[in-house]
């Protein structure tokens, strides 16, 4: 009797203990469900929490768990886990339904991670989208039935929802994603581009966007009025502008701070920088575009579409739109300078301005540094005779950078500049310039054209604030009827100057025959010049020696001179004295006889014979005339 007992007990506790027991794997949550209960659920609410038939609030967690299988049946489902590079998309399928308008449920720090349904029920979880996501690596229990989980392979747990149950199989295209929806989206260098890129948000909850705003910034721009209203410059302005509010709301990750900060619906002023972000799909969407980025040589002039209302700051003399301050909307008067920009594209554009000497060429080839002469031609004119001909040109410009917004504003763009503005201008003048005078006066006058045209196209780009470097005649390309008569033109005048050279040549060589005809005779031409020199030498040596004998004979004439003058006068006074003595027959005898005795002329004979009749007068004669004849 003992052993039927011991067996029926045996049988009974095998029949009713060893189904009742589970082994629930270690990354494995068991589900229970009960089979009957004096209590039912609520129609909205799929699970148990106070003993109802039904699925049971509380999950088996790994180990050996009791459940008796009369009353209890349980299931094996795997913990959620969200591979590394994906994340998880968590949906509640149980709490209180979502207000009117609302797209996602509220959270609450209480929820922790999903992971206490209590907790999650008690403080006031919400059915629907909940705004975190689970990040790359979690590994987590939730309850299946409580809360699907979309990844980019599969999704976790059991639809409530009749469409959802009937669906073969869930994945995430049956919620509207996609697998890369399911992704940590990275903000990185694009290698296919070689860009620079940001992350442009727009998010789908929020309240609206404030009348005549088309983004959304937390605090709108009550910071921007302040810093004006505390006498900010421009540049201050700018860096508040581009540092981004993302540290409030961890970059659009925590969506509840987003929300409780203010953040609205719609496209965000503030982008994602560099880096890898936790995002939901259901609530965020980013779009990567380049970075901004102005090169040396360039500026950035910024057309704002947000901000405060335009506030003009150009003043009264300029006429051509309005400039504002950074932080309004409009035409900002500060570009931005040589670096690289978070600038969100749908809120900014930017318009980037050569600020180095900008070369155009109206010719068939293009600048590689710019291309912006890519639609300019070369210049097609028409002389005064008629003849049509092409001409290549090349403009320099520049424009400076404090004077680029008011370029912009001015023309549009650059592109709008060079296509509407210069090219017409240039064009324009040129062919009415030429037109004005015949085909050889251009070719013959180029130089006054060009400096002209010069002058014509920098009083006209002066009015756009753009400065004028230079304007260059490259090439003109004539019709081959000029080319003809000029081609003869020119060879005419070749001939001329031909005739000219070999007129000079025939000239030369007289010259070198010359030249070597007095070469030849070098040696005797040497001799000559010497003989020259010599003679030359002697007539010199003469004229001196007469020059010398002149003076001689004219200084020995004037003391002579002196000598007979005194001598005379010394006679003079002798013969006055002997008139005195003698009386004047005896001295004049007397005289005639000194002379004669001097000058040694024999008068009378040597010998003399005299008669004894004479007086003493003939004695006396007598005896001079021997006195004189005995001194010869």
């Amino acid at each position: 009797m003992l052993l039927p007992t011991l067996l029926f007990i045996f049988i009974l506790a095998a029949v009713l203990v060893l189904p009742s027991l589970h082994r629930i794997g270690p990354t494995e949550v068991g589900l229970v469900m009960r089979r009957f209960s004096s209590r039912r659920l609520t129609d909205d609410n799929p699970i148990a929490f106070a003993g109802e038939a039904g699925y049971q609030a509380e999950l088996l967690m790994p180990g050996i768990r009791f459940k008796l299988w009369i009353l209890y049946g349980v299931e094996k489902y795997p913990w959620v886990q969200i591979p590394a590079g994906q994340i998880g998309v968590v949906i509640a399928q149980i709490g209180e339904p979502l207000p009117n308008g609302a797209k996602s449920a509220m959270y609450r720090t209480e929820f922790e991670q999903f992971t206490d349904l209590g907790a999650f029920v008690k403080f006031g979880g919400q059915k629907g989208v909940q705004r975190p996501v689970l990040p790359p690596g979690t590994t987590l229990p939730l309850h299946p039935v409580a809360f699907l989980v979309i990844t980019r392979e599969r999704v976790f747990g059991i639809p409530v929802s009749e469409e959802l149950a009937r669906q073969p199989k869930l994945v995430p295209e049956t919620f509207g994603l996609t697998p890369a929806d399911l992704e940590v989206v990275r903000i990185e260098h694009d290698p296919a581009s070689r860009a620079d890129t940001i992350g442009i948000v727009t998010t789908f909850e929020g309240e609206p966007l404030a009348s005549g705003d088309i983004a959304g910034r937390i605090g709108q721009y009550g910071d921007i009025a302040e810093l004006e209203h505390n006498g900010a410059v421009d540049a201050d302005l700018i860096e508040r502008l581009l540092a981004s509010k993302n540290s409030l709301h961890n970059s659009y990750q925590d969506f509840q701070s987003f929300l409780n900060q203010g953040g609205r619906i719609g496209l965000q002023h503030d982008p994602l920088l560099y880096g890898a972000y936790n995002l939901n799909p259901f609530l965020v969407r980013v779009e990567k575009v380049p970075m901004l980025v102005v090169e040396q040589g360039q500026v950035a002039v910024i057309k704002s579409y947000v901000g405060l209302p335009t506030a003009d700051m150009s003043g009264s003399e300029f006429k051509f739109g309005m400039l504002v301050r950074p932080g309004h909307r409009g035409i900002w008067q500060e570009p931005l300078r040589t670096g690289k920009y978070p600038i969100n594209p749908y809120c900014y554009k930017a318009e980037v301005v050569p600020t180095a000497i900008l070369t155009l060429n109206w010719a068939e080839r293009v600048s590689t540094a710019h291309k912006l002469d890519s639609k300019l031609e070369s210049i097609v004119a028409k002389s005064s005779e008629g003849f049509v001909f092409k001409m290549d040109l090349q403009v320099q410009i520049h424009v400076p950078d404090l004077r680029a917004p008011r370029v912009i504003s001015t023309v549009g763009t650059i592109n709008n500049l060079i296509d509407e503005v210069l090219q017409a201008a240039v064009g324009n003048h040129f062919r009415d310039t030429l037109q004005s005078m015949p085909a050889v006066r251009f070719i013959e006058t180029r130089q006054q054209v060009q400096r002209a045209a010069f002058d014509r196209i920098r009083e006209l780009l002066e009015a756009y604030w753009v400065e004028t470097r230079g304007v260059y005649i490259q090439d003109v390309i004539l019709p081959q009827d000029l080319v003809n008569v000029l081609t003869q033109r020119e060879i005419a005048k070749q001939e001329i100057a031909t005739f000219e050279q070999q007129k000079q040549a025939q000239q030369q060589r007289i010259e070198t025959e010359q030249a070597r005809g007095t070469a030849d005779m070098q040696a005797e031409l040497a001799k000559s010049k010497v003989g020259v020199t010599i003679r030359t030498n002697n007539a010199n040596a003469r004229k001196a020696e007469a020059e010398g004998e002149s003076f001689y004979i004219e200084q020995t004439g004037k003391a002579k001179g002196a000598e007979v003058r005194a001598v005379g006068l010394a006679k003079a006074e002798a013969y006055d004295a002997q008139v005195k003595a003698f009386g004047a027959n005896a001295t004049a005898v007397v005289n005639a006889i000194d002379a004669l005795a001097k000058s040694g002329m024999p008068i009378v004979p040597n010998i003399l014979v005299a008669g004894s009749g004479g007086g003493a007068l003939e004695g006396l004669a007598a005896t001079l005339m021997q006195s004189i004849s005995g001194k010869k």
